[in-house]
This record gives structure tokens, sequence and C-alpha cells, in this order.
């Protein structure tokens, strides 16, 4: 599971460089909108990583590797999807936010299968 390490690192990687940039974009930007993604996108990336260290000592199997894809799905849907539709005026990208909510709450239940799970 080393590679939600990796793409965890990545992503926290992002969250600081994209959070830097906001500062220095117009005001012709929706920068709660911005501000949400990067909240979301930083969040996730810290319960990414955790998860990945969890996992770390664990045997891959599928009850482990659906909340990193779902967690990893949500992020590029929900804080991608603003970031996308912000930044180059792609307004109709919005409609996959919802999307990535979804994936990110899902994420979030399978981490109770997770837990529940004996063999895990």
């Amino acid at each position: 599971m080393r590679w939600v390490l990796i793409t965890a690192a990545i992503f926290g990687a992002f969250s600081v460089i994209i959070g830097a940039a906001l500062r220095h974009l117009g005001d012709d930007m929706n920068m709660d909108s911005l501000q949400i993604a990067l909240h979301y996108h930083q969040l996730h990336s810290v319960v990414l990583l955790a998860f990945g260290l969890y996992a770390l000592n664990k045997p891959c199997s599928v009850g482990l590797i659906v909340p990193a894809g779902l967690f990893i799905a949500g992020i590029f849907l929900f804080s991608g999807s603003l970031y996308v539709s912000e930044l180059f005026s792609w307004p109709g990208l919005t409609t996959l936010t919802p999307l990535g909510g979804i994936s990110l709450i899902a994420a979030w239940f399978s981490l109770i299968l997770v837990t529940n799970r004996s063999s895990l």
C-alpha cells in the first residue's frame, strides 16, 4: 500500500502549491469555492496519508483498496472540478463536484467496513 502513501504525499504537496497560488489570483475568481476545494483537498490528503500508514503493514485487499480509491477519486472530482472550473472558466465542470462529494462520503463509510473486518 505504498502507492497510497505516495499519492497522499503528491496530493499534500499540490495542496500547498495551490494554497500558495490562491494568494496571487485575481479578484475575478470565486475565492469561496477555491477555499472550500483547498480545504477538502488538504483534509483528505492527510486522511489518505493516515490510511496509507494504517494499511502499510496489512496484506493488500479489496477492503483496503476501496477506501483509498474512493478518497483519491473524491479529491480529484470534488476539489479538482472546483479548481479547474474557476481557474479555466469552465462552470459546467462543477457538475462533477457532487460526484466527488459522494465519493468522499462513500470513502468514509467504507472505513467503517474496513475497521469492522476481523481479517484486517
